[in-house]
């Protein structure tokens, strides 16, 4: 039997704290249970951090505490659904797609089944707990496995649509998001589709492609350009893999340039994603992928680091307006 907790333990505090957290995963999953989905959920001794811990109280039936073990819980998620459930299992990021890669590869997706992993805090939102707490190479590591889909949510609500639309998604899934705190892009109950970009804003000069994250900053950074005279678009690319390669195509003909902006390595991630499907159709479009310069980030509170990076709305403003008068301010296709 559980013994209830103290209320001076830190436990008590998170559960009880008026700070937003990742109790939207816990509603999203119980929503799936309502709806009578054989849903089950893991993770790996961080229900007080992904939110998850409201699940366990809701349907302990339903939920496996795995430890500190994170590659066991991948394999055994992937035994859980070879028995028919959907299993959704969540650490952070970092654990996830490189401790675990091997099992995300072999268990998961080379036998195609329909595990949810869920990789939390991602990027740099733990820039204070160090190199190995940082998720800046789980995009190019997920998206290079064969037949695992990659979704980087931009907020709650996202994160919500997401879970229910893989409901009945037949394949495996990355799930990657921050700390629960990010700003709202999007109303509760907005319809997802894998696979399918979310245009928000038109721009001749230039388009910005953004996940995850850099979402909502980036919206910021592309209506304070237009309202100056600029012609930014803005393009929410959420599903990583497979890409929405005619929303691409789209931006890339009819706008100058286009500049995509992620928490993550350069190398690898969403901007090597583009640029893959801009140099297969051979266009003559600028192209500048902004993140992390392919170094290990700096340690320091998060807030400091997306300023550091330009990462934060000011900072992807600064490289969208360079980028936009880096030529003449017309659109390369007619």
């Amino acid at each position: 039997m559980t013994r209830p907790l103290s209320e001076d333990s830190w436990q008590y505090r998170q559960l009880n704290s008026k700070t937003p957290g990742l109790d939207c995963l816990s509603d999203a999953l119980l929503a799936l249970v309502s709806a009578g989905e054989p849903v089950v959920a893991g993770t790996a001794d961080l229900q007080y951090s992904n939110g998850l811990s409201k699940f366990a109280r809701m349907c302990p039936e339903r939920f496996v505490q795995f430890g500190i073990s994170e590659q066991n819980m991948v394999s055994a998620a992937a035994g859980m659904a070879a028995a028919g459930m959907k299993p959704y299992v969540a650490t952070f990021a970092s654990f996830l797609a490189l401790l675990c890669c091997e099992q995300i590869r072999m268990d998961v997706a080379y036998s195609a089944l329909p595990v949810r992993l869920i990789g939390h805090h991602a990027g740099i939102s733990l820039g204070f707990y160090g190199t190995s707490h940082h998720a800046t190479e789980d995009l190019a590591i997920t998206r290079s496995i064969a037949g695992l889909t990659v979704v980087a949510p931009a907020d709650g609500s996202q994160l919500a649509s997401v879970i229910a639309a893989s409901a009945d998604y037949p394949e495996p899934v990355y799930m990657r998001i921050q700390r629960g705190r990010d700003p709202d892009v999007y109303e509760s109950g907005t319809p997802f589709v894998f696979g399918k970009a979310i245009k928000h804003l038109n721009g001749s000069d230039l388009v910005i492609v953004a996940c995850g994250s850099t979402v909502h900053p980036a919206l910021l950074a592309a209506r304070s350009l237009n309202a100056k005279g600029y012609s930014i678009g803005m393009i929410d690319m959420a599903t990583v893999k497979p890409l929405d390669r005619d929303a691409v195509l789209d931006a890339a003909a009819n706008a100058r340039a286009v500049l995509t902006v992620e928490e993550h390595n350069v190398l690898g991630g969403l901007g090597s994603a583009v640029a893959e499907v801009l140099a297969d159709e051979g266009l003559p479009v600028k192209l500048r992928r902004h993140g992390i310069y392919d170094q290990y980030s700096l340690i320091a509170p998060p807030t400091h680091l997306y300023a550091h990076y330009k990462l934060d709305a000011a900072g992807i403003e600064e490289i969208a307006r360079q980028l936009a008068e880096s030529g003449n301010r017309q659109p390369i296709v007619s």
